[in-house]
């Protein structure tokens, strides 16, 4: 996102790590690369999460932003070697050594990752850092989403700050006018950002991601003719196209297209009901929820013969988590465009790009979510990347 540009290019989601629990030989642990022009924020940081950045597309360099979930292992368990990797981090020097990196901490030239998640998330940050001995090259700063049962100001640790930790991290409350949200805790010229709690075995945050209105839709024949009756330079165009108003040299007014909503994203984490993020969720061009169980008889040969659709959901949902066919319900009741499934157990390969049978298992997943939900379903593989396109 480059200053001066009103407008993104393109917005597109990497899948880095689509397991639940545990990683397998075809998932890893859970996160995302959401791609908005040329920056990289990431949603959630499990374990060999740099390694998997390897493999893709995703600039190590390009990441601005870090936005956890909740603070489970398999979603933040990848956060500070992630860190170390990507600020140039690593252990001290040597006593009577120059170390470089504590010089440019405070350099004006170093805009600080910024790191977004629930209580816990700056004390796991801080706590990790300090006493791996870890010097970061770049500053970071740890936004936290507060609770009304959270408390105001302690960080649960007693720590003070990371030699690379800046004091302007913010406890973000809940205010605004929609009840048990967190609006607009980032916003800049191109989008914004806002959260919700959605309901997990431990506090859980989902994010929605709004690209700001972008301009309509131009029709050069309603235009041009006036502008070259009046003979006034084409390249005005550029500026209607934005929804500007033109005077002419003859005093008629050419009026720009009206902006039309840009994309929405909803990223959830962990949940077995989301409910409370569906008044800042609604009408999104792209969902991304959790599906980590399914009753598969006939198609998983590990279902269990005393297995129904209603004892796998029970079981499912004690453990925090959601069945394909729940997320299509949610998908239909906040009338999202898309859905991808994600956070998959174990017992479901990542392979099903080029394995017939984890094919076969993971096209009757996507298939139970259809059952409650008309839309395009995808199921997420690990480094699948998705583009998001403009609403039509």
């Amino acid at each position: 996102m480059s200053p001066g540009n009103n407008t993104l290019s393109s917005i597109k989601i990497t899948f880095l790590g689509t397991a639940s629990a545990q990683p397998s030989s075809t998932r890893n642990h859970s996160a995302l690369a959401l791609h908005l022009g040329g920056d990289v924020w990431l949603f959630d940081c499990g374990e060999a999460t740099q390694h998997q950045i390897q493999k893709s597309s995703v600039k190590m360099g390009k990441i601005k932003k870090i936005f956890i979930t909740h603070t489970h292992g398999d979603h933040i368990f990848g956060l500070l070697p992630l860190l170390a990797s990507r600020t140039n981090g690593a252990g001290g020097m040597v006593d009577d050594t120059d170390d470089p990196r504590l010089h440019s901490q405070s350099s004006v030239e170093a805009d600080p990752i910024e790191i977004y998640g629930p209580l816990g998330t700056r004390a796991y940050i801080r706590n990790g850092l300090t006493y791996t001995h870890t010097i970061l090259g770049i500053p970071y700063v740890v936004h936290e989403l507060r609770l009304p049962t959270d408390p105001d100001t302690a960080d649960h640790t007693s720590l003070v700050h990371h030699t690379s930790e800046l004091p302007s991290g913010r406890n973000i409350l809940q205010t605004g006018e929609i009840p048990n949200t967190w609006p607009d805790i980032f916003s800049n010229d191109l989008v914004t950002v806002s959260a919700s709690p959605i309901l997990h075995s431990v506090p859980c945050v989902g994010y929605v991601v709004t690209e700001n209105p972008i301009p309509g839709k131009i029709d050069p024949k309603k235009y041009i003719p006036e502008l070259r009756r009046t003979k006034t330079p084409l390249s005005v165009m550029s500026r209607l196209q934005q929804g500007e108003s033109i005077e002419l040299n003859d005093g008629t007014i050419l009026v720009g297209p009206q902006r039309r909503p840009g994309r929405k994203i909803v990223i959830l984490g962990d949940t077995y009901d989301p409910s409370p993020i569906v008044p800042i969720a609604e009408d999104a061009d792209l969902l991304i929820h959790e599906a980590t169980n399914a009753h598969l008889p006939g198609v998983d040969l590990n279902t269990k013969s005393d297995e129904t659709y209603e004892t796998v959901e029970e079981r499912t949902k004690s453990r925090g988590h959601s069945t394909p066919q729940m997320a299509g319900i949610f998908a239909t009741r906040i009338r999202a465009k898309r859905l991808v499934l994600n956070h998959f157990s174990p017992r479901y390969a990542g392979d099903d790009d080029v394995n017939e049978e984890s094919r076969r298992v993971m096209s009757a997943i996507a298939g139970l979510a259809k059952e409650n939900f008309a839309g395009d379903v995808v199921c997420a593989r690990d480094l699948m990347s998705i583009e998001v396109e403009l609403p039509k």
